[in-house]
């Protein structure tokens, strides 16, 4: 099987953020740093700096939002994120551009890698246009 990866930040030794193989795209999780490498505190800005961090990844792919055709959110708080889940998912749509055509799953977890982080997102994109 042939794979394409993309290997960037701290932990490029241990895996890749990206790895194509055929028409299929999996994203490592991605976190709430902004590029900088600040966390905001809240939930909310994690998830759009989450999303910004998604961006970057697809883009080395030549690929967008668009593509994306699965979401696991892995969340240390399922009671803030259900508690202003209007607000997260309104924002989500505004980064989407429209109502994402995706499937998602929401997993509430006990911990990610540091105690800073409240979310991390995985995805699944497909890719209409396959480089050889």
């Amino acid at each position: 099987m042939k794979k394409k990866l993309l290997r960037e930040g701290p932990y490029a030794d241990f895996f890749s953020q990206g790895v194509q193989t055929g028409n299929i795209l999996t994203l490592a999780g991605q976190l709430g740093d902004d590029l900088e490498g600040n966390v905001p505190n809240d939930l909310q800005s994690q998830m759009e700096n989450c999303y910004k961090n998604i961006k970057i990844i697809l883009k080395e792919f030549n690929a967008s939002l668009d593509n994306i055709i699965d979401e696991t959110w892995f969340v240390t708080n399922i009671e803030e994120c259900m508690t202003n889940v209007g607000e997260i998912f309104g924002s989500r749509e505004k980064i989407y551009g429209c109502k994402p055509e995706v499937s998602q799953t929401l997993i509430g977890v006990s911990a990610l890698v540091d105690p800073k982080y409240k979310i991390e997102i995985k995805c699944i994109a497909y890719l209409d246009k396959v480089e050889e």
